[in-house]
């Protein structure tokens, strides 16, 4: 069953209202592991027995309104409307649907809650959409007992099929380079959904640009000019009902660095930029085992994201509340001090300065290109811009890799946009700094569980 529904409000107020129920397409989660154990995410969803009152059916996740919430205009009081998807087995009989959110203390309180009966005559029972193709990447076996993937075709007219089609080959190559991933490609399907866009690439809007794409896919969500989300789920969800799917990737056709992931919501990227390999694994780890982002120095459109005195749910970020209570102790290498002294004061200086360059010569492209400059004169500043990422990257990696806490794990401070109060694992990992390398042992460990979830 697939159930659609209004996010609306602000920083203060929110409110759900009910889109529309849908019968279609093909269950992919399990059929034993119902109940989320995770404890992950800023919302959740329940299904209960409407006659018994048992729970059914849960999951925890997080929301483009989410994010919404603890920007500028959200906090000045101006209130938007998201649309949302809930996903569950269809029932045999009436069941209450309730979307929860986390209150101050975390604690998963009531904001929806409506009744279905599955022989409503106006449940949406209409075939699925035609003029879109699916491509097999890889079949392991029964979606029930398989984490199963969708690749979402986003800014690929009908005349890139071929290349959509090796791009896929080349991101399946991509996945099953990184522990946990590694050593498990039999637990994966994946699946390429195209429906054909009517421009190649995606909207731009600093820049000028919009294309008329499958899912639009856009630039500067939130006033972040490298964030790259839709707004229109419903078009994400009418295509990826073409295949049984627990996790959802955008595959954006365009090669400026930018991508995002949501939790249990979906996670973008683009194919061709430098970073493409990072980009990718990096925002499946926010989308499918609500890992948090570690880096600080970058620009980002939120407020207080995490909100002081209270503990970060994602299993890769801390607030060191106790540190006693350290909830990756079990990992934490033998000798290291909780939290870690690391060479946090020279990073800062380095890393601040790179970010001050990489915004002007952010803000002097989008000039440029909303001016009407020249194309071979864009292009000579952007190749400047990768040359100075490229730099940065190596700079930051030789840097890191000197640090005495190399390989180890602990609590070093500086995560989830803030420099002070927070804590990641470890000095690196693929969820703090750009480039080829792996997860930490907590990043690690946190994708694994719930792979295995999945799969039983």
């Amino acid at each position: 069953m697939r159930v659609d529904y209004f996010h609306v409000g602000n920083a203060k107020d929110e409110a759900v209202t009910l889109d529309r129920v849908y019968e279609q397409g093909t269950w992919a989660g399990s059929k034993r592991n119902l109940i989320d154990p995770f404890n992950v995410g800023r919302y959740s969803y329940k299904v209960y027995d409407a006659a018994s009152g048992t729970l059914v059916y849960s999951r925890g996740f997080d929301s483009y309104f989410a994010e919404y919430k603890t920007t500028g205009p959200a906090l000045e009081g101006f209130k938007r409307t998201y649309h949302e998807t809930a996903l569950f087995p269809f029932p045999k009989a009436k069941v209450r649907f309730v979307v929860e959110l986390r209150d101050r203390q975390n604690a998963l309180q009531p904001v929806f809650s409506a009744e279905i009966d599955p022989a409503d005559i106006f449940i949406n029972r209409e075939p699925l959409a035609a003029g879109v193709k699916v491509f097999e990447v890889l079949k392991s076996g029964d979606p029930h007992v398989k984490v199963d993937v969708a690749f979402i075709a986003e800014g690929y007219t009908a005349a890139e099929e071929g290349k959509l089609r090796s791009d896929l080959e080349r991101f399946r190559g991509v996945f099953f380079k990184l522990e946990p991933y590694k050593g498990r490609p039999d637990r994966f399907n994946f699946y390429g959904v195209f429906k054909p866009s009517q421009e190649s690439g995606c909207d731009e809007p600093s820049h000028g640009v919009y294309k008329n794409t499958a899912v639009s896919a856009t630039f500067d969500s939130l006033g972040s000019e490298r964030y790259l989300l839709t707004e229109d789920n419903k078009s994400l969800r009418d295509i990826a009902a073409h295949v049984p799917y627990d996790a959802l990737f955008i595959m954006v056709n365009h090669k400026r660095y930018g991508g995002g992931g949501i939790y249990n919501f979906y996670c973008t990227f683009t194919v061709d930029n430098q970073w493409y390999e990072y980009l990718f694994l990096h925002e499946f780890g926010h989308s499918f085992a609500g890992l948090g982002d570690e880096y600080y120095t970058s620009d980002v459109a939120y407020n207080e994201f995490y909100p002081k005195g209270l503990e970060p749910l994602e299993a890769n970020i801390t607030a060191l509340l106790d540190p006693k209570k350290l909830k990756w102790k079990k990992l934490v290498s033998p000798g290291v001090s909780v939290p870690t002294p690391w060479e946090k004061e020279e990073f800062d200086r380095m890393d601040n300065a790179y970010q001050k360059v990489r915004r002007e010569i952010n803000a002097r492209i989008a000039a440029m290109k909303r001016s009407g400059a020249a194309a071979a004169e864009v292009a000579q500043v952007e190749e400047e811009s990768e040359r100075l990422s490229r730099e940065q990257a190596d700079k930051v990696d030789q840097f890191l890799m000197k640090s005495k806490f190399w390989g180890k794990v602990g609590a070093f401070e500086g995560a989830g946009y803030s420099a002070q109060g927070l804590y990641r694992p470890a000095v690196d990992c693929l969820m703090f700094t750009k480039g080829a390398k792996p997860f930490c042992r907590v990043c690690e460990a946190a994708v694994a569980r719930m792979v295995e979830y999945y799969c039983r």
